[in-house]
This record gives C-alpha cells, structure tokens and sequence, in this order.
C-alpha cells in the first residue's frame, strides 16, 4: 500500500528511473533533505530495467564527456559508499570500423578522447580480433579501444542512488502515481498525486517515456516519443568465459557484449519504430513490446556475419523495449520557459545509464543554484522550437533519431524528416534559385545555392566547395544576399526600457535612438547567456536580434529578470524579414533599388528608409566581413525587396559562405567560442563591455579582471589546402595539446582551411602550432584577431563599442 505523501517538500522528483534516481541523490547530497521522489509503479519499471546499461564516455563536446566521466567515476565508487552493490564492469569498449569513412570517424574520435584526457588508443585489425577473439574481422580496417568504458546492473546502481538519498533525509514514494501539477502565477507550486498533494517550491520531471503527458500538466512542452528498441539475448555459448569489452560494430548498426555467458547483441537500425500512442498507458510497468523478427531480420544478417557463433547459439528472446527519443538526438536538461520551477531530465535517447550520473548532478545544481555545473547549452529544455512538439512531427522525427545514433558525423548532414516545418519568407524564391536547403530551429535556411541534389557525404573536400566559393566571391568582389530572417526578434518598450537592458545587457544600450549595440547577456558568474545585437528605435523602444535558435531561452531570461521594470516583452520574429546586402558593390545596388539616404548611414547606426518602395530599417553592420547594411522590412514585402535587389545584379549566399566568412572575421558565436563557460575576457570581447558596470555579471567580471583574465580565443591557418577541419580538433603546440578548435571552414578569402579555437594558454601571433585532424597533424600558425580584416572594419567598430 502506498504511504500519503508529505504535505511539502521543497523538490519532488516525478520518477523513478536512472534520472529520478540519481537527481534525488545528487539534490540530498546539495542540502535537500526533504526532497522526495514519487514513482507511479515501482523503481525502474519504465525503461531503466531493461537497459542494455553501457556507459561509454567518449561524445561528441567537451561537457558531455565531462558528464559522463562523471558518470563512471560515480558508479565505481557507488558500492562503497552506499553498500549497495551497482554491478560495475570495467572491460572497456571497442569501436571496430569497415568502411575509410568510419576509420576516420574513428580516428577523430580518438583524437578528441586526448583532447578530453581520456585513454584511447587506435588498434590494428590484428590487435581488434585478440581482444575479440568471436568477431570475424576479415572485413575490419581498424578499431579504437577505450579501456575505461564499462556498465552497470540499471536496477542495482537505481537502488544505491536512492539507499543514498535516503541516509541523507530524501524519501521515496512508489506506487504513487502524479495526477496533476500546480502551479500559480506561471510558476510550479504543488504535485497532486494518488496518495494525497504536496506543496513544493521546484519539480525535477524525470518521467520517461511519460514526460511529454506529465509536462503537459504544468502548460509545459517536453518534445519527446517513445520508439521500439531492440536487443538479442542468447544462451550461453562456448568462447564466452567471464565478462567482454563492449564491441561496436556501427557500419552494421550493432553493439555487442557478454551476458550471463551468452551474448547480448543491440541493434540501433537505420530507420526505428516510433510507438504509436495509447500503447503505453499507466499500466506498463516492466513491460516489454512484441518481438518482432521481421523488422530485426537485417540486423540479425548482420550480427550473423560479425559473430559466427550466432549461427548455432540458442536464442534466449529478442528483447523489444521502449526508449524515449528529442527531436536532435539529446536529452533535455534544465528549468522550461513556460513554468518556473519545473525543471526537466529526460529524452534520454538511450544512453540515459550512460548519462544519468552526470545529468542527474547537474539537473541538481541547476534546481538547486540556478544553473547547471558547466555548460549544457546543447541538452537545455528550452531549446526546441515548438513547432516540433506535435504527435506528427515527433513520429516521423524520432524513428530517424534513433538511426543517427550509430551513423558517421559527417559534416553537413541534414535530418530527412519532419521539414518544412517553417519557411522563410523568401522560400519561393530560394528555391527557385536551386537553394540547397538545412533545417534550423524549424526554419528551411539556405546552406548554399546552385546544387539542389543531395551532397555525398564526406570527410573530404565536398562537393559544394565551389558553389559556397562563388558566394563568397560574389560578397568579396560584388554584392551577396545572406538572409537572417529566421534570427529572433524582440521588442522591448516600454519607459523603463533602457533601464532595464542597462541592467540585463553589459553593453552600451544608453546610446541615443538610430544606435546598433553589441552586447553581452552575462549571468551572475559573468559568463554568457546569449550575445545580441539590439537597435534602438526609440527612447522606450529596442529591438533585440538573437541567434536563431535561442529565442525561447533569450526570452525567457529576459522574463525571468524583468521584475521591477516598466517594459514589455513581444517576441516578433516572424513579423520581419532580414537580409544583409553585403560586398563593395552593395552601395550601388542600394541606390538601384531607390534607396536614398543609406549611405548616409554611419557603422553601428540605423535609420528608416525607403528601398523598392518598401519601408524598410537598414542598419550598417556586418557579420562577414563585407561592408553593407542589414535591412529589415515586413516578412511580407521581403519578395519586393529582393526582387529589386537582385535585379540590381546582387545574388543570394547561404550560411555555409556565411560561416566561412564569420570564422575568416574572427566572429564568436554563441554554441562555438561562447557558452555558459566562457568570460567576455577569455573570449576576447571585453572591449565591448559597459565600463560604469550595473549589469549583471559586473562583481564576477570585476574578480576577473583583477585576477588577470585575458583572451584564449585564436584564429589557425592551415598550411595545407587538402585539410579538412571541423571543430572539436585538438590543437598541439609541439607534442602538448594547448586547446581545440571551435569553428572550422575553409576560408575562400585567405585561401586556406581556417579555425578558430580556445587554448588553455595565451599563444603568440604567428605561433606555429597543428590541429590533429584524425589522428594526422595538420601544421598552421596562429593569428590573434581576424586572419582577413578589410579596411580596418574590426578597428573602428571596436571604437564604436567603446563609446
């Protein structure tokens, strides 16, 4: 019988998987003493038990290793501190490869693993087959080995998590099932359950492949769906004596391990089944989906070819579990943007063992501090555009998702499903010009034009090389188009407009109306929350410019910090369409299409005009390096005013040329140079600091300065043109790794592969350093500032930052 809940607790934790397990731990080690955990059935009924429970830490950012590093440290010591035994294997893990292309997968793997100071070590074919002796690798090319990497028993390390908990005060509640969540004044105030409500200040939703249902109870989105997963139990068969290495053979989609002396073979095909709705109701505690031999055939084929003992292995069952799976493959992580005080952790996407250690922490941290431990930007709750939290777009989406899970990070590669979810005003017209498009945020963005076909994928120099070159060109040499409609506008009037932007932005927002203004959105530890670009149109009127997938958080932070302020807060993005005109011959085509008075218009200004008869906001900045004018106009005369313009003999670019020529600027960019992490000082944009201070961040800023912050952001020119950097590379100077490289390209204006980077120390200008691009040193020189720099464009804008 379940025991009546408290009548307050300052968390509940709704859940009792690996998530829900490991944040009530990680809140009663922070001093939450009378958190509480409240699970419908019991602990890991949902999807936890029946996880194939590897723990692998290699990924694919700094953080998420960092996380799951934590992960293994916590489970290997687990047992000692709680007596509770977790089931912790260490016999590392194997990533054979077959194919050139997975090779270098591989291999950039490995290269990132010495970045993140974990033991990886390519391994010959040879030396692959002693240490699976079972495999058959007469079609193996190579293979990393990561001896660190192990798994647990899911049941057990959830039952030391909470046996945790409990000796510090947290309590659990199974068989209590969340009937509804309160929440007043748009912030989270109570849980309803079965066994009676609790008042509580905060809500960790750690519910699985049921968050979307409970979420929806605080007026909350959680985008996530369930799909079948599948794995094969054998027997035991002779060749299996103790515990393996995990083998992943991903060209076949396989992962392969001992147990109980058979074999566990897991498969994460290319196209999944999402489960369709009402098939997993409040009844499905420990369950498990029909087999389904049909649909695991083609794995089973491969399997067969890996491991040719599989051929007379008796098959125990073939275990079909649901998992849960986000829109981009990550789980969600942090408080949402419609409820204050309801704070997700789940989407797990599969790995939730894997990262249920270090996300439960830091799910902790942020309920507990504010903010998670380091930055997590790329897991945050708020991240999605709503536009993917319908039943049809999640169901066409995470089937996909689940099959990106063992395919090879090439760059470029674009999601087939759920498009055309939001479309560009002038998406008619890109299409028209043959605009290859990507997905961002929803939005179909054009990556370059001319080649609608899809590009082969490829580590090496791809084949829309030339079509970005001849944008870039056409803004170098002539005038380009770059659209940056999909950016996130908000307007914010209002009398105490500036007052508040003084108080949230560390920036010069005091300039008089008719001003551009960079700025920084600190936290109170000084490091960023966003970067914006802001007109001021008025004395009580701002329009704020952020990237385009930040909207939702940028404006929930405003939110959260307008208490106090006499302002309103308009999310008007779609009401606008952007497009900068950019190149030396931007001027003329200006004046082709009627716009008087825009060269009139100094740097980091703005003024209303007229341009193709169109009423339009043009303001003299440049994010390429190009000079010209970003001009705003209604979404819907944006088809006028392009038509003028490429009239006039300018044509459009895509974000490939635009990244190029950003990363060749020496440009930060929030999710690349700038996160949660990073110092306006470390990242070179101190310059653009508000001296008299009153923002936010100022005393942590402040306690920088004094202890003698400086940047660590370079640019790298590659010496050699065949070189293909992506970002996520270590930088060497000699044979010591001395940072990584954040944004790569090729910089079609310089004439060579470019990167921006941190480094853990100052470097020289002219520094001769090499970035390990799978496993082969690529020799470069640093240059502090922008490697291409016409016309002194950086100089005098940061005078103008200045002020």
């Amino acid at each position: 019988m379940a025991k009546d809940v408290p009548s307050h607790a300052s968390v509940v934790v709704i859940g009792g998987g690996i998530m829900g397990a490991s944040t009530l731990y990680h809140l009663a080690k922070l001093g939450v003493s009378d958190a509480i955990l409240l699970e419908r059935n019991k602990l890991t009924s949902g999807t936890t038990w029946h996880s194939a429970a590897q723990v692998r830490a290699l990924r694919h950012s700094r953080n998420l290793t960092r996380m799951i590093q934590y992960s293994v440290d916590l489970y290997s010591q687990l047992e000692q501190e709680t007596g509770q035994s977790v089931g912790w294997i260490q016999k590392g893990s194997l990533s054979i490869a077959t194919t050139p292309d997975r090779l270098t997968h591989v291999r950039r793997q490995a290269a990132l693993a010495q970045a993140f100071g974990i033991e990886a070590t390519e391994v010959s074919a040879g030396e692959a087959k002693e240490r699976w002796p079972l495999m058959n690798a007469d079609d193996v090319m190579g293979a990393v080995w990561s001896p660190a990497d192990g798994r647990v028993s899911p049941s057990d390390v959830c039952a030391a998590l909470v046996k945790g908990a409990k000796t510090l005060g947290a309590k659990l509640f199974e068989n209590t099932g969340v009937t509804g969540i309160l929440t007043e004044n748009g912030r989270v105030c109570g849980v309803e359950t079965t066994s009676g409500t609790v008042t509580c200040d905060a809500v960790a939703l750690c519910g699985g492949l049921w968050s979307r249902e409970l979420g929806a109870m605080a007026g909350a989105s959680v985008p996530l769906w369930p799909c079948e997963h599948f794995y094969l139990l054998t027997k035991p068969i002779d060749g299996i004596t103790g515990n393996t290495p995990t083998l992943s053979d991903h060209d076949n989609h396989l992962y392969i391990r001992d147990d109980s002396g058979g074999l566990l073979v897991g498969c994460f095909e290319p196209m999944g089944k999402a489960i369709q709705p009402g098939i997993l109701d409040e009844s499905f505690e420990f369950g498990l989906l029909p087999e389904d031999w049909d649909h695991f055939e083609p794995m089973m084929m491969n399997a067969l070819n890996r491991l040719p003992a599989l051929e007379t292995a008796e098959v125990k069952m073939l275990l079909n579990g649901p998992e849960s799976f986000t829109p981009d493959g990550t789980f969600m992580l942090g408080e949402t943007a419609e409820t204050k005080g309801l704070f997700l952790g789940c989407g797990m996407n599969s790995v939730g063992i894997a990262s249920g250690g270090g996300a439960g922490m830091n799910l902790a941290h942020a309920i507990v501090h504010g903010h998670t431990a380091y930055d997590l930007s790329e897991a945050d709750a708020k991240r999605f555009a709503p536009v993917f939290d319908s039943v049809e777009h999640l169901m066409a989406r995470v089937p996909e998702i689940l099959g990106t899970h063992y395919e090879i990070a090439y760059p470029g590669r674009q999601l087939s499903t759920a498009r055309d979810l939001r479309r560009l005003p002038l998406d008619a017209e890109y299409r028209k010009a043959r605009a290859h498009m990507g997905q961002v945020y929803g939005w179909e963005r054009p990556l370059y034009f001319g080649k609608t076909a899809e590009p082969t994928m490829t580590f090496g120099k791809p084949d829309w090389f030339d079509n970005v070159a001849s944008e870039v060109q056409a803004a170098h040499e002539h005038a380009a188009i770059f659209d940056a409609s999909p950016f996130g506008k908000i307007d914010v009037k209002g009398p105490d407009a500036e007052a508040f932007l003084r108080h949230v932005c560390a920036g010069q927002m005091g300039r008089a109306p008719g001003a551009v203004i960079y700025s920084a959105m600190l936290n109170e530890r000084g490091t960023f929350e966003s970067d914006i670009t802001a007109q001021r149109i008025a004395l009580d009127h701002y329009r704020l410019f952020v990237g385009t997938a930040a909207i939702v958080r940028d404006l929930s932070w405003l939110s959260g910090h307008c208490d106090g302020f006499d302002v309103t807060l308009t999310d008007c993005t779609e009401d606008y369409a952007v497009l900068g005109l950019m190149g030396p011959e931007a001027a003329r085509v200006a004046a082709a299409c009627g716009a008087d008075g825009i060269e009139d218009i100094a740097y980091f200004k703005h003024a209303a005009i007229t341009m193709a008869g169109v009423p339009v906001r043009a303001a003299r900045l440049s994010y390429v390096g190009e000079a010209g004018w970003e001009i705003t106009c209604p979404s819907k005369d944006a088809s006028a005013l392009y038509a003028a313009m490429t009239k006039a003999g300018a044509m459009p670019a895509g974000l490939f040329a635009q990244t190029s020529m950003r990363i060749e600027k020496g440009f930060c960019a929030m999710g690349h140079e700038l996160d949660g992490d990073t110092t306006p000082f470390a990242a070179g944009l101190d310059f653009a600091l508000r001296k008299s201070g009153g923002y936010i961040g100022t005393e942590a800023l402040e306690r920088a300065r004094a202890a003698g912050a400086v940047s660590h952001v370079i640019t790298v020119l590659l010496d050699d043109p065949a070189a293909v950097p992506l970002g996520h590379e270590p930088i060497y100077s000699g044979d010591t790794i001395v940072g990584e490289t954040s944004s790569a390209a090729f910089g079609y204006r310089v004439g060579c592969p470019i990167a921006l980077g941190h480094t853990r120390q100052p470097l020289n200008d002219g520094a001769t350093v090499s970035v390990d691009i799978a496993g082969h040193r690529y020799a470069g020189r640093v240059v502090i500032g922008p490697a291409f720099d016409p016309d002194g464009l950086r100089m005098r804008n940061r005078a103008l930052a200045d002020g």
